[in-house]
């Protein structure tokens, strides 16, 4: 996978997908495998915002059955079925203990009639080639064994708990890369750090406009690129609105940009996953991950520009004080978070816009998370331009079908949607316990933890990783070290994501091609052996080198009251 916007810009599309998050991956992975001929572009990096801020998991949603939004359950459960089958690699089942209260809404009874819904919506969760990927049905346990489980539950009221199943990802970052990497195998091109700053149009018939291309700014260079495409999709996630700003000054689509933050700790719930009540902040989840604890998320609206989302102190505190509320045996305090994280999900503004021109309060923790594809000519008459807004990511590779869909039809093509039955890159491995055996068995010479790793990150592309290792003479003893004592990571891993996968800056390694920022900071010496293999391939000076270092060490602090307010 290559960047190159030069060869891109003289080259026409039949779609250009703007936003390299999951739901532009999945467009352009379905369109690739469809036979269009698919540019993506992305401002940052690939998957470094929304996609990778997310609580990790794909799942149903079982608080969408409360709103009566049986179709998005449905919807969800069956694409949680097919990421199973088609990234087996890094899709899990993952046990939930559901605590139940009182005889009511939370009581035994009425949960027990939801999870049987839920069962029922999701008939076909096991037909899967994986038994170990199969998915139970609900249990309900007794008050003294939902305690043996989760002691820390609060007991006034408690009847009981209920465990039920849904999954999760390992890195929904390389999830998301893996997309990309799959449509460039069948003929996309893709950029990163490739801003849209407007449309490339012409007239159209009667007042309308015809978009045909995207005006494109390398951020690494500053050089300026038209991009040309007879129709563009806009996948920009919580800056979708920002983009139709850019075709017409008062876009009939809005959105709500709600905040939702995440914090890491030490393991606390051993292999279950909490979904938990508090009484002052909502629901949360408490989930196992990787050797220790995410708990997540907040949901509050943001309305400031959405680069500028943090995490704050202010934010943390806050937070633990719902935590605490919700699970008070915890007392979880400040020192107990390792990191911490931020996304924000872009949802469908319904809320009605009131006489005086001002906007109704918004709502972002009762919104919905159906999506929405947007064709802009019949409304605007901007022909050229589709929009993706909402969704969620489990649901991701289906809204994408449906935006292709859509594509073929205004392009004149037919070709059908194949993304359901089509492996990941990386996906093609079968049974995953024995994909790995077999790999520790072919890699003896590498430690048992770093081969799960690789297979964790790579799937079946794990031995092209290795490869990077002797493609040139004399590194392959030091990029088959670990990185760090305490790190499963090897140096290839740094040096395939530079010459293969499009890194460009420290913090894309780190954070989205590797796992060696995503639990907390791996130490000093570990980020500089990264950054030094990094400067090697791309010849980056000390002080370039030194500036790489301290923007991607600041990720681990969080935000100022100043810069939150700037």
């Amino acid at each position: 996978m290559q960047r190159d916007l030069h060869a891109m810009s003289a080259t026409e599309y039949d779609l250009v997908v703007v936003g390299g998050g999951i739901t532009g991956a999945s467009v352009a992975w379905d369109a690739a495998l469809r036979g269009l001929k698919v540019a993506l572009l992305e401002k940052d990096d690939f998957a470094h915002a929304t996609t990778a801020g997310s609580s990790k998991l794909v799942h149903g949603g079982l608080r969408y059955l409360v709103n009566g939004e049986l179709k998005l359950v449905r919807e969800s459960l069956r694409e949680r079925r097919l990421w199973e089958n088609n990234a087996p690699h890094m899709v899990h089942p993952l046990p939930f203990v559901l605590p139940t209260y009182g005889w009511g809404m939370s009581g035994p009874i009425v949960m027990s009639i939801g999870l049987a819904l839920y069962d029922l919506l999701s008939f076909d969760r096991n037909w899967l080639s994986d038994d170990d990927k199969k998915l139970p049905g609900f249990k309900r346990l007794s008050k003294g064994k939902a305690l043996d489980l989760v002691p820390s539950l609060p007991r006034e009221g408690l009847t009981g708990a209920m465990v039920y199943y849904d999954c999760q990802m390992f890195a929904p970052e390389r999830l998301c890369l893996e997309c990309i990497e799959g449509a460039v195998e069948y003929g996309a091109d893709a950029a990163n750090y490739a801003e849209v700053t407007g449309f490339d149009s012409e007239a159209a018939m009667g007042n309308g406009v015809r978009i045909t291309g995207v005006e494109v700014t390398d951020r690494l260079t500053g050089a300026a690129h038209t991009i040309k495409g007879k129709l563009v999709v806009n996948a920009s996630g919580p800056w979708a609105d920002k983009l139709m700003g850019f075709a017409d000054d008062t876009p009939a689509r809005r959105l709500i940009r709600s905040k939702g933050i995440h914090i890491i700790t030490r393991a606390l719930t051993g292999k279950n996953a909490l979904a938990i009540k508090s009484k002052i902040g909502g629901h949360f989840f408490v989930i196992p991950w990787r050797g220790h604890t995410i708990i997540g998320t907040t949901d509050t609206v943001f309305e400031d520009e959405p680069d500028k989302a943090g995490v704050t102190e202010k934010d943390i505190a806050d937070f633990l004080h719902v935590v605490n509320d919700g699970l008070p045996g915890l007392n979880l305090k400040r020192a107990d978070v390792l990191h911490f994280y931020v996304g924000l999900r872009p949802l469908v503004d319904t809320t009605p816009q009131v006489a005086d021109g001002e906007e109704g309060k918004k709502d972002s923790y009762n919104a919905s998370r159906a999506a929405e594809v947007y064709d802009h000519a019949p409304e605007e008459e901007i022909e050229g331009l589709v929009s993706a807004i909402g969704g969620k990511w489990t649901t991701s590779r289906h809204l994408a079908e449906q935006v292709v869909d859509l594509a073929l039809k205004k392009l004149g093509k037919t070709a059908k949607c194949e993304t359901h039955c089509t492996p990941v890159y990386g996906g093609e491995i079968g049974r995953l316990k024995s994909f790995v055996a077999r790999a520790k068995k072919r890699h003896a010479h590498l430690p048992g933890d770093v081969v799960e790793n690789l297979v964790a990150f790579y799937g079946s592309r794990i031995d092209e990783v290795l490869a990077t290792a002797s493609e040139r003479q004399g590194e392959s003893e030091e990029l088959l070290r670990r990185l760090g004592p305490n790190v499963a990571e090897i140096g290839a891993q740094v040096v395939h994501a530079v010459r293969h996968e499009m890194a460009l800056h420290l913090a894309d390694v780190v954070f989205r091609r590797t796992g060696l920022g995503t639990l907390g900071h791996p130490g000093p010496d570990v980020i500089a052996r990264a950054a030094e293999l990094m400067r090697r391939e791309l010849g980056w000076d000390e002080t370039a080198t030194a500036r790489e270092i301290a923007e991607t060490t600041r990720a681990f602090d969080t935000q100022s009251a100043s810069e939150a307010a700037a």
